[in-house]
């Protein structure tokens, strides 16, 4: 998507980056995609051995350079993640692909790029709580999926409940919205669980997908969260992290606004809070 070229363009036009901020990730390993995803599903994508509906399920054609682009993305979360630990906080300009199984990939996703930076911390850095707070207005079936049973694992989604997906996984904590929810019960919803989990759960650190798919402008969200609204939804995630000392990572997720000005400047927005609250 051309969001993706933009955004890092926008982020230095408005000074919240330069250009030495960001970084060019390198590629997963062997070991650290099959941490995450079986044997049988990674030697069908990269063999080529999907089948017509397993290609179908991910809504892309399949090829060669779509999934380097899968395993690049997932390998700058994973090293957001690296970051964050010496940092406090870290951002990565895609990301979010949590519609992707531990044995197929579905709805634009192919590899969990927050399933697989998860694992490498708890299995390399002695982290024994983690909190995804998936934001997006789609479910994360994927991660949820995943991390299903893993007690260092809690997974949050608060999605449109008549959205997609129509089969929805059991996340650890799941909060179901329906369809026209504006700011103020969203944002009350968000303060309340989030707060609840925080307190509950104590994570030692925190992925956000951040979707910006909760505007009431985007084509496939059938939400009516403002601008203003997202911002706070924002501030509220980093600021509970920055409060509390927990190491977070921001993936930018979904956006479908028929204005892809729209879709950057909610996704600026993101980076400009993140910014303001570490600084």
């Amino acid at each position: 998507m051309s969001k993706y070229e933009l955004l890092p363009t926008q982020l230095i036009v408005e000074g919240i980056a330069e250009p030495a901020d960001f970084f060019e990730p390198d590629p997963l390993t062997i070991e650290q995609i099959l941490s995450t995803h079986t044997p049988l599903y990674w030697d069908k994508l990269i063999n080529g051995k999907l089948t017509r509906d397993e290609i179908r399920k991910t809504g892309f054609p399949y090829s060669e350079e779509l999934i380097s682009r899968e395993i690049t993305i997932a390998g700058g979360t994973l090293k957001c993640a690296q970051f964050a630990l010496e940092e406090g906080f870290a951002m990565n300009i895609a990301g979010g692909t949590h519609h992707a199984f531990t044995d197929r990939g579905e709805g634009f996703c192919l590899l969990n790029d927050i399933a697989v930076a998860t694992n490498d911390l708890l299995n390399n850095y002695d982290l024994q709580r983690i909190l995804i707070v998936d934001l997006d207005v789609h479910q994360g079936n994927g991660t949820a999926e995943i991390f299903a049973g893993d007690d260092r694992v809690f997974t949050l989604s608060m999605h449109g409940a008549k959205n997609y997906p129509l089969k929805k996984e059991k996340s650890s904590l799941d909060i179901p919205l329906a369809d026209g929810t504006q700011d103020v019960e969203y944002l009350k919803l968000l303060h309340d669980n989030l707060s609840k989990v925080l307190s509950d759960f104590q994570p030692e650190f925190i992925f956000y997908q951040s979707g910006v798919d909760i505007l009431a402008s985007d084509k496939l969200g059938r939400l009516n969260v403002s601008m203003g609204g997202c911002k706070l939804r924002d501030e509220m995630v980093f600021e509970a992290a920055s409060h509390t000392g927990i190491p977070i990572v921001a993936c930018m997720g979904g956006g479908y606004s028929p204005k892809i000005s729209t879709i950057v400047d909610a996704h600026t927005t993101t980076f400009e809070v993140a910014r303001d609250v570490f600084s």
